[in-house]
């Protein structure tokens, strides 16, 4: 008796073999034009990768490069690393649906509304301004939905699982103090050699091999970006390899290690990790301390409704004030009068705050002002205030929050970490068959 799975695959293989060999004619006058039928690249389980599929993406990828200046890679080496990413991607929305998770189109809108945001546009320009540069706004809009899946999927499968304890965040301060990475930041770039999950001797060779060839080209000269793009098999191969500027402490320490000593723009040996050979690249590095001028204030929030207008809530802070100018305490006239929940009970007090905190109608107005000084009403989102600035200071905001900031860190690497190995075991276990080459 057959394996019912495996039966399965060879139909799906004998369908997609029929349906790239079908053709159509077309009948014009008294010719006739013959015109083949899209076919398929990859069968991904049960779903495939057309070769439509494939060039529409090439295309969008090689668009975005072009605007990166990364664009100087060979088509084959640009289209087998996105359509490797195609793969992965296809595994886990298949994953992300058998487990329930959707988008649905109000969450989608949001998400383009806010990256329309993020470029100072409309979403109706956003679309615009990606149909300008040739981009097919209905497929960027399901690719979003994909990412949005995918990022879903991530956070159950892995992130969510990640813990940190108390013991793990005071072993990384007491290292990271004794290391001088307190205050160290690090942009790198990255090309992963990976080996396959249970890795032969001649696998680790092959890869060792490979990862020494990267190296050497790169010390002859040819630019790393480009050589993450065509070799690296790290998440951000498309990236030019590029992992941004992130603190030490979210980096794994095999990272720090490598990088320890070199100059920007040079590059590290290859070095072994669970994953494979990592080579990296130092951009730039950092030890600044981040220094904000800070800001202590208090203040009286009134809300509007349907029998409380603006101009009531106006003359009624103006009335506050003058009881204030008369030596009324501000602290009880908060107490009394204030609507904000959460400085009420402390008499308005909104404590020491940074840069950003703050609406920025709120900060404007508390900047404007000397230590003592009452503003006039002003109004923003949450109704309107009057505040009194009661002390400014200049503020080693990198050393605040040490146990808070070292949690997030160390929970940043481990969820890198767990989600590195994860995509590579869910890729070697998934049926992977390429129809055309």
């Amino acid at each position: 008796m057959s394996h019912p799975i495996l039966s399965s695959k060879r139909l799906l293989r004998h369908c997609t073999q029929l349906a790239a060999s079908v053709l159509l004619i077309v009948s014009s006058g008294s010719s006739a034009a013959i015109k083949e039928l899209d076919s398929i690249v990859v069968i991904v389980n049960n779903d495939v990768i057309t070769r439509t599929m494939l060039d529409d993406r090439v295309t969008d990828f090689r668009k975005q490069l072009q605007l990166s200046q990364l664009a100087r890679i060979e088509p084959s080496a640009l289209r087998k690393q996105v359509l490797e990413r195609m793969i992965r991607d296809t595994i886990q929305i298949q994953q992300a649906k058998q487990l329930g998770i959707k988008v649905d189109d109000l969450t989608l809108n949001r998400m383009l509304e806010r990256l329309a945001s993020s470029n100072n546009l409309t979403l109706e320009a956003f679309r615009q301004t990606l149909e300008s540069e040739g981009m097919d706004y209905a497929r960027f809009r399901e690719q979003t939905r994909d990412e949005i899946m995918i990022q879903q999927l991530q956070q159950r499968m892995v992130a969510s699982k990640v813990s940190v304890s108390d013991q793990e965040i005071q072993q990384y301060i007491a290292l990271s103090d004794s290391q001088g990475n307190t205050n160290a930041s690090y942009h790198l770039r990255h090309i992963l050699i990976a080996t396959p999950t249970a890795a032969t001797p001649a696998d680790i060779d092959a890869a060792k091999k490979k990862a020494d060839n990267t190296y050497q080209r790169i010390q002859d000269g040819e630019d790393f970006s480009d050589l993450a793009i065509r070799v690296s098999d790290g998440r951000n191969a498309l990236d030019g390899g590029d992992l941004g500027n992130r603190k030490a402490d979210e980096l794994p320490q095999l990272f720090i290690d490598a990088v320890n000593g070199l100059g920007p723009g040079q590059s590290s040996r290859p070095v072994r990790s669970a994953s494979g050979f990592h080579l990296l690249q130092l951009v730039s590095s950092s030890k600044d301390n981040v220094m904000v001028q800070q800001l202590h204030t208090r203040h009286i929030l009134l809300r509007t409704s349907a029998e409380f207008d603006d101009d009531k809530a106006r003359s009624k802070l103006l009335e506050i004030k003058q009881q204030i100018a008369d030596g009324k305490n501000f602290a009880e006239l908060a107490s009394q009068y204030s609507e904000d929940p959460g400085s009420k009970t402390q008499g308005g007090d909104l404590g020491w705050t940074s840069p950003g905190d703050l609406v920025p109608a709120f900060e404007n107005v508390a900047n404007g002002l000397d230590i003592g000084q009452v503003s006039e009403p002003f109004k923003t989102q949450f109704g309107w205030h009057i505040l009194e600035v009661l002390g400014h200071r200049e503020y080693n905001k990198s050393q605040s929050n040490r146990e808070n900031q070292a949690r997030a860190a160390i929970t940043k690497r481990k969820t890198d970490e767990e989600l590195r190995l994860w995509l590579r075991r869910i890729r070697d276990e998934a049926y992977v068959e390429f129809i055309d080459d």
